[in-house]
Formats: structure tokens, sequence, C-alpha cells
């Protein structure tokens, strides 16, 4: 599986094309639900309004990490500003963490000290506005993780779980105003539990990925073993001592110590160690930078 991610300024590009796209849905869809709420009498969809508006302040930071993670490395940050996408990343997931204890508190709530209380039942076009906003939040997840995954963004995969979040929020919203109008109102604090779980669940997932890419974490053993592949197969290099790789945000670092003939020239060991830094930047785009040591064999015998 090779790695493929279009240049810098592409992926910032789609980052702040989707994160647009977001931001406009979720105005409108905010808006929307936040009528319907207040015609049919639905505190759930209005509270779904706020929820859906809140994922306004999540996708600005998005589009303020990536802008700080794509510029330039200058004097103070010499090898780039990649890992600022991960801070966002973690900001995210902690917001995305809080809103899933904030729907299970409510939940729990409701279902230990609210049941005895009489609730008003909310009119259809509360339900109608519900099953619009599961529609709309998940096409947005869907959309917006296609484009995480294609730049490998981790903001921006946080961002996508937010309109999960509010899809699921939808899901409670729609359950708790059926049940209402069915004579069960407890059907929304009981979904409203179960949303938590996978909210939460989603949130420390986004965090530890952040936090692995903020300490140099390695690549997954398959990426390593194509990379080896590839220095393996250049003419020239006789086996490899020491291969190292990390990520440093959305990016990739390679150091590769190889063993060449220790009777050939200076320069033909520079020849072969600039063909091993040529193929592994040709093979993996996400790679920033390569380091590679050349180390002498005298018995010509290879390692593979």
């Amino acid at each position: 599986m090779k790695i493929k991610a279009g240049p810098e300024n592409d992926s910032r590009k789609i980052a702040m094309r989707v994160s647009t796209v977001s931001i406009a849905g979720n105005v409108i869809l905010s808006l929307f639900k936040l009528f319907a709420g207040v015609a049919a009498n639905s505190g759930a969809m209005v509270s779904d309004a706020v929820h859906s508006a809140s994922d306004v302040f999540s996708t600005v930071i998005v589009m303020i990490g990536i802008k700080f993670a794509n510029k330039a490395s200058d004097k103070e940050h010499q090898y780039g500003h990649e890992r600022m996408e991960c801070v966002a990343a973690v900001i995210l997931a902690v917001i995305l963490f809080g809103t899933g204890l904030g729907i299970g508190y409510r939940g729990a709530v409701k279902i230990f000290y609210d049941t005895g209380k009489e609730l008003a039942v909310p009119g259809t076009l509360a339900l109608a506005a519900a099953v619009i906003s599961i529609a709309v939040k998940e096409a947005m997840y869907w959309y917006t993780r296609a484009a995480a995954k294609k730049i490998r963004s981790g903001a921006l995969l946080a961002d996508a779980w937010h309109h999960r979040s509010d899809a699921l929020s939808s899901v409670g919203s729609f359950a708790g105003i059926f049940g209402a109008r069915l004579g069960y109102p407890v059907l929304d604090p009981a979904a409203s539990i179960v949303i938590c779980v996978f909210i939460l669940k989603a949130a420390c997932g986004i965090f530890a990925d952040a936090i692995g890419k903020m300490t140099d974490k390695a690549c997954d053993d398959e990426i390593v073993e194509e990379i080896r592949d590839v220095i393996l197969s250049q003419s020239g290099v006789l086996g490899i001592d020491q291969l190292k790789t990390r990520l440093f945000g959305a990016r990739i670092y390679v150091d590769v110590e190889i063993r060449a003939d220790g009777n050939e020239t200076l320069k033909r060991a520079h020849e072969t160690a600039e063909k091993v830094h040529g193929a592994i930047e040709e093979h993996f785009p996400d790679v920033k930078h390569c380091m590679v040591h050349v180390n002498p064999e005298e018995n010509h015998a290879q390692d593979r």
C-alpha cells in the first residue's frame, strides 16, 4: 500500500474547501433546527440546534491549525510547523470528549431526576427536522472523513467526528421526540447514554493519534517494510544496518544506515545514497525529510 498524498498546498486547499462547506452547512442547519424546535415546541431540537452551531467553532479551529501547519520553515522552526495540526486535533478531541460527557450527563439527569415531570409533546415538524439533520450531518461526516483520509489530517478527521456526533445527537433527539409522541419520553435520555459512549470512544482515538504524532511515533510496520523494500531494491545497497521512521504531524521523517562496498570511492557511495534518498521521496510523498548514512562493507556479502 503506497502512501498517496498531494503537495502541501493542495492538502491545505482541500482542507480549507471542506471546512468552508462545513461552516456553511452548520450555519444553515442550525438555523433550520432552531426554527423547527421553537415552532414545534421541542426542547430537544433547540438543544440540537445549539450543538450544530457549536460545530462552527470546532471547524474554525481546524482551519487555524491547518493554516499554521502549512507555514514554511523559518529560523525558529527549521523543521516546519506540521505539529500545529496535531495541537488542533488535541483541542478538538477534548471538545468532542466534553460534548459526549454533556450528552451523557443530560441523559442521566433525565432518567434519574426528570422522569416524573410532565413533558410537552413536540410537533411533527421537530421529527422531520431530526431526520433531515441526521441525513445532512452523516453526509458531512463522510465528506469530511474522505478528505481527512486523503490528506492524512488528524484535525480534519476530528472535525468529521464532530459532524457524526451531531448526527448521533439528532438520533437521540428523534428518539426522544418520537418516544414523547408515543408516550415513552424515557427513550430520549436512554439514547443519549448510548450516543455518549460512541462519542467518547471516538474522542479518545483521535486524542491518542494526535499525541502519537507529536511524540515521534514510528510509522506502521507495513509502511516501514515498504520503505525497506524500496531501499534494498537500489543498486549499490548491500544491506540495511538501521532504519528509523517518525511521524511529524502528518509528515514522515526517515533515517537510514545502508551498507555499501567499502572499496568504492566516496563519490560512488554518495551516488548510492542519493539514489536511496530519491527513491524514498518518489515512492512516499509524505516523507518530508530523509537522511541516508553509508557504512562500508568489506566482504561485499549482500544481506537482504
